[in-house]
């Protein structure tokens, strides 16, 4: 049987998911969480006496992790306004994964080109796993989803494609974790995964490309109808 023990994602060889001292880590991860969460709305100000002041911790800290949220695109910063958070809405989500569309298909071409049997192994490997948890355990089918695609990603000679696709996917991750999985979607990311291999083995690049466009596009799509349906309800 598959090991089923504790998994990590972790993003490719030289991008640091969090580049910043434990503490300046630690408050971004607590900043991060609020903001998706919603416990800090939309354009609210970040000052950051009061953030420091909240998390018991001195002000450099709270700077570094308001640079962190920044460069994910989570908080944004205006000469002589300070910080405040962005808005996570639909716009904001169909951006990053309209991106997606684009680079990863450019990123799994040379994927199927530089390939090796281990790669294969690899996807199997964790697509066994991703199986075996079968959606039951929300985060562990996120940590190896994106362990699965990384396995793509990992040596691509561009490190800022790279690093861009690690950074936009860490932030869907996050604003999925609100919803759940519909049935149509569970059964789309297991067929596809499925095919990707296929596809991978059979060093066919094109076909594995419109696959993986397919799946992003997909994932985006299947977060904008549960904002939408979220939304809805709210109103309703």
């Amino acid at each position: 049987m598959a090991d089923t023990g504790e998994f990590k994602a972790k993003p490719p060889p030289g991008i640091d998911p969090i580049d910043a001292s434990s503490e300046g880590a630690s408050v971004y991860e607590l900043i991060r969480e609020d903001i998706i969460e919603g416990r800090l709305r939309a354009n609210e100000r970040l000052i950051v006496a009061d953030l420091a002041l909240q998390h018991g911790t001195s002000t450099n800290p709270v700077r570094e992790a308001l640079q962190l949220l920044r460069g994910e695109g989570f908080v944004i910063m205006a000469p002589n306004r300070g910080a405040r958070v962005r808005p996570i809405d639909q716009d904001f989500v169909r951006d990053i994964y309209e991106i997606g569309v684009l680079i990863e298909p450019a990123l799994t071409r040379w994927f199927v080109g530089m390939a090796t049997l281990e790669d294969i192994v690899e996807l199997e490997r964790i697509q066994g796993l991703i199986e075996e948890n079968d959606f039951a355990d929300p985060f562990r089918h996120s940590e190896l989803d994106t362990a699965f695609h990384t396995v793509m990603y990992r040596r691509h000679y561009n490190r800022h494609a790279a690093e861009l696709w690690w950074k936009h996917r860490e932030v869907l991750r996050a604003v999925s974790r609100r919803f759940n999985f519909t049935l149509a979607r569970r059964a789309a990311v297991m067929r596809e995964h499925r095919e990707l291999i296929a596809h991978v083995k059979a060093q066919d690049a094109d076909k594995a490309a419109e696959v993986i466009a397919r799946h992003v596009e997909g994932s985006g799509r299947h977060i904008l109808e549960q904002m939408r349906a979220l939304k809805a309800a709210n109103a309703g």
